[in-house]
């Protein structure tokens, strides 16, 4: 299994990660969105050089010209809500990916526990096709685990996985690392922190992504 860690070069992207981290650019819901958009389209971009090419020719007004285009098929997924506008960037660059949707979300206890839930999935097949799992946060690596599972039991399993996370904790790094299919995942992550507080909130992170982007939920 293979990690990248897009922040250890320096690029553009840097620019992108600390705009949604910065308290004050993220009372701007638009400017947020936009930005996970935006590192959508670069982690894409990246992903796009690991994948598989063959040549293909097409016509021009004055001849032929053979072409490098990727020979997967795309399934691109993503756990609602916050993972919205950061599929999108995918989508601007993999415009003819099949898309997934699953709802995932944190069932707490009194006692400041909680459960990961899966309450609802709509997929197509995934057997043989390249699986892009995007979701923004990547903080104890559960709901990610469990949606791939809930994706696998749906639509079959994928030749290959890309996870692909914003911000990710190293606990949530590690748990993926440990749950995912070894020979077949690869991780893509924009930054890793180190701490996660005993409420699974990735420190320093940037808050709830869900709420910055849409607005606080009740």
């Amino acid at each position: 299994m293979t990690l990248h860690i897009l922040s250890q070069q320096n690029t553009v992207l840097n620019k992108f990660i600390a705009q949604i981290r910065d308290r004050s650019i993220q009372q701007d819901s638009m400017r947020f969105r936009r930005n996970m958009e935006r590192i959508g389209e670069v982690m894409a971009y990246e992903i796009s050089r690991e994948l598989n090419y063959r040549p293909t020719v097409v016509e021009t007004p004055l001849g032929e010209a053979t072409v490098e285009l990727i020979d997967e098929r795309i399934v691109l997924a993503t756990i609602l809500r916050a993972g919205l506008p950061y599929h999108q960037g995918f989508l601007n660059y993999f415009d003819d990916a099949e898309n997934a949707f699953v709802s995932a979300y944190r069932k707490s206890t009194k006692d400041g526990k909680f459960t990961v839930k899966v309450e609802y999935i709509s997929c197509g097949s995934l057997e043989g096709k390249t699986l892009l799992l995007v979701d923004p946060m990547l903080a104890t690596g559960t709901s990610l685990v469990l949606t791939y599972e809930a994706l696998c039991a749906k639509g079959g399993t994928p030749a290959h996985t890309h996870v692909a996370s914003v911000i990710a904790s190293e606990q949530g790094v590690e748990y993926a690392m440990k749950h995912m299919p070894r020979e077949t995942t690869t991780i893509w992550v924009a930054a890793v922190d180190e701490e996660l507080t005993s409420r699974s909130y990735i420190v320093p992170g940037i808050g709830d992504a869900g709420d910055l982007a849409y607005g606080e939920k009740l």
